[in-house]
């Protein structure tokens, strides 16, 4: 064969076609007399070659002509009419017919893929410009749809995007920004490719004004890209539900259930009661019915896979994103005082220690006692009753609560992870402002329900296994040996001694935070003992959960708001033999696809209810820059301080910049900033007095400026070790 001597893509790949056998970059380069820098050229003209689709990377192949090559990038579009989640390629000549390309739901190791990321995929012709792909590896999230508030700029628009990660503001022309005002929230798509630099964008919706609290909600709701609106199947389906009859039900509406719940909640997806075990001395029966949301919602129909898309509810202060329409979530899967409601109960029976000891599942038809709240149960059982909860006192809530202390006695036994982590309450006034922001209060009532809850999930787990059926569980494994070995050099640096070696469990994290307790430290080494935990998932393979010290777990006692527990619903019914609306052998062999997705669905819906409160919490203090708060050190960066305010709790940074003069090194292990010149030590745990800098409601970051305390003396300065960085502001001075 001649040897073409010119360099270009055109004769390159006449020559690897006209090769017998499979030729690499050394035998062109050979082929052609390439040497020293052009054999730069030829990599970039081969990788050229890849892109545009006409090599196989692997065996420097002509792929055949129309046909895709075996390994490529994908971006993911969506999902076809059966659930099955569709990709199209990254680089496409928009000409050609694009190729059906199904990922393959096979279990990789690699988290389920959301809309628009991006996958390195290995692919396979199945048909006719049909493919199916298996991924290598997660490339990156999807950023063709950017959340951002308008600004005009004379000739052009300006989107100041509203995620902290997103940097750089997007330039857009005025014909393509959908005549948006001046401080709107919108969304942009971009268009073309490119880079975010230079390619083009237009305005794809208007959300709002910033200065309207509502949208604050909405920005989380369409940066995460978290669906809202039901089509018209799902909506006409839940419109036409209606109620439930006994039938072959067990009837329970004799027995005095009752719901227990936020003040503000409207949906009731639980119900308890419980009484003494005559059978058992000391031990009691415990029953916790829920919501029959499976004979509503039957495997494939438009509001399963609605609810499948979702994954779960997400919560705002101003609103709820459900997973099932308001006619179901509000109305006949919610335990209604006074009405009758299916429901799947779990009739359980524990001893005196809080061990189960038996348990049965049954579908049933409950009428609800009473719709009480944390404070109302509370109160009764502090003696003092209210109208409604006086005449359940000794018949219905007493009993619960010393069901409840048996639990407790169990618990404390496992050793199980109790976490002091203070959530915010926000409330809001009528105008949509915020009205007033306080750590929620935590009552024993709280854990009431919290361990009844857990005691059904196990159950629920246990009866599964027992009867051979697929579980959906709920796992949390242990922390990795670098987050343990972490963990630990971060307590030591507050004067806390953690056992070395793998085999922690629980209960040694909970006899750390019981000195934490006595220190006034609670709060913040929970806080770190949860950074070195793993994330909670839900996978059909069992690794047991970590933090409640249990071997077997699964979630089955809130189907309104969380579709794994409609699978668990769905597979106690198949097993039990309890009716319609059991588990499909197609859903089971789906369940290491549903675990990944509906695990990826969880942690979008924290991540968009964290990024809504930090939004409120911004515009809640836009209005004190210059005022001062007390706070305490939670964070340590090479750029600065993380403190987390007295009682509001929000937290903030204190940038470097606004440390005392000095250059300063970051010892990462032990959460530490020290000044080389002064000796000045800022660590964990030190409380501050700062004064607000900034209030930016468009990101919702609060930044602050240090006034004093939070730093001590360190009387050696020792050099740099490993493990300590400069900052930052490495040979550099603050301006005066």
């Amino acid at each position: 064969m001649a040897k073409p001597s010119p360099l270009s893509k055109r004769k390159i790949l006449e020559f690897i076609k006209e090769s017998p056998t499979p030729v690499g970059k050394r035998e062109i380069a050979r082929a052609f007399n390439i040497r020293g820098g052009a054999r730069i050229a030829l990599k970039a003209i081969l990788k050229e070659l890849q892109n545009e689709g006409h090599l196989d990377k692997e065996r420097r192949r002509v792929r055949p002509s129309g046909d895709l090559p075996p390994v490529i990038v994908v971006e993911i579009i969506g999902t076809d009419s059966d659930g099955e989640v569709l990709c199209r390629p990254t680089r496409w000549q928009e000409d050609d017919p694009l190729p059906a390309i199904y990922l393959n739901s096979a279990r990789t190791g690699i988290s389920a893929p959301g809309p628009r990321d991006h996958l390195l995929v290995r692919v396979k012709k199945t048909a006719s410009n049909v493919y199916e792909a298996n991924t290598i590896r997660l490339l990156g999230k999807g950023t063709s749809i950017v959340v951002g508030v308008y600004e005009r700029r004379g000739t052009h628009g300006t989107i100041r995007p509203t995620t902290r990660s997103k940097k750089r503001d997007v330039r857009i022309a005025l014909e393509d920004s959908k005549s948006a005002h001046d401080g709107e929230v919108v969304t942009i798509e971009y268009l073309n490719g490119g880079h975010s630099t230079t390619r083009k964008a237009r305005v794809v919706e208007r959300i709002g004004p910033i200065s309207d609290p509502k949208t604050y909600s909405l920005i989380a709701i369409h940066s995460r890209e978290i669906p809202v609106a039901f089509d018209g199947e799902a909506m006409a389906q839940a419109e036409s539900s209606g109620p439930m009859t006994l039938g072959k039900r067990t009837d329970l509406r004799d027995l005095p259930l009752v719901t227990i719940d936020g003040a503000d909640a409207r949906d009731f997806d639980d119900a308890v009661w419980a009484a003494p075990d005559e059978e058992n001395s000391g031990g009691w029966r415990l029953v916790v019915a829920i919501a029959d949301v499976a004979s509503y919602v039957l495997p494939g129909d438009p509001l399963d896979k609605s609810a499948a898309r979702r994954g779960t509810s997400v919560y705002f202060p101003d609103r709820v994103v459900p997973m099932l329409p308001e006619a179901l979530s509000n109305g006949w899967c919610s335990l209604v005082p006074k009405e009758d409601r299916p429901c799947i109960a779990a009739d359980i029976r524990i001893d005196a220690q809080g061990n189960i000891q038996s348990h049965r599942f049954l579908r049933g038809l409950m009428r609800s006692a009473a719709r009480l709240t944390y404070e109302q149960v509370q109160a009764a059982r502090d003696d003092r009753p209210d109208e409604r909860t006086e005449p359940l006192l000794k018949s219905v809530i007493r009993p619960l609560y010393g069901a409840y202390e048996a639990l407790l006695r169990g618990r404390d036994k496992r050793g199980t992870l109790d976490l002091n982590l203070a959530e915010l309450q926000i409330s809001l006034g009528e105008n949509g402002q915020v009205a007033t922001i306080r750590p929620t209060a935590r009552l024993d009532s709280h854990r009431l329900i919290e361990e009844f809850m857990i005691t059904a999930n196990v159950a629920a787990a246990e009866s599964l296994e027992n009867k051979g059926a697929p579980v959906m569980y709920r796992i949390h494994e242990p922390p990795s040996p670098e987050k343990l070995e972490g963990l630990r050099q971060s307590l030591a640096s507050l004067g806390y001694k953690l056992q070395s070696g793998s085999g922690i469990r629980p209960m040694h994290l909970g006899g750390i935070l019981a000195q934490a307790n006595d220190k006034g430290h609670e709060e913040l080494v929970s806080n770190l003992i949860l950074r070195s935990q793993s994330k909670a998932i839900y996978s059909p393979e069992n690794a047991g959960h970590f933090g409640l010290a249990l071997q077997r777990y699964c979630h089955f006692t809130s189907p309104i708001r969380r579709y794994p527990d409609i699978l668990v619903h769905r597979a106690l019914i198949a097993a039990h033999k309890l009716g319609a609306g059991s588990l499909t052998e197609n859903e089971a062999d789906r369940f290491v696809e549903l675990g990944e997705k509906t695990s990826i669905y969880e942690r979008r819906a924290e991540a968009a209810e964290r990024e809504a409160k930090d939004r409120y919490i911004t515009a809640f203090l836009s209005d004190r820059i210059g005022a001062q708060f007390g706070g305490r050190i939670t964070g340590v960066t090479r750029f600065g301080l993380f403190v987390t305010l007295d009682k509001i709790g929000a937290d903030g940074l204190v940038p470097i910049r606004t440390l005392p003069n000095d250059y300063y090194d970051h010892n990462e292990t032990e959460h530490r900033l020290t000044g080389r010149d002064s000796g000045l030590t800022y660590t964990l745990g030190k409380t501050v007095l700062i004064k607000l800098q900034e209030a930016n409601i468009n990101t919702g970051g609060l930044v602050f400026e240090l006034i004093e305390g939070g730093a001590q003396l360190q009387s050696d300065k020792r050099p740099v070790r490993k493990g300590k960085q400069r900052s930052r502001r490495k040979g550099r001075r603050r301006r005066q």
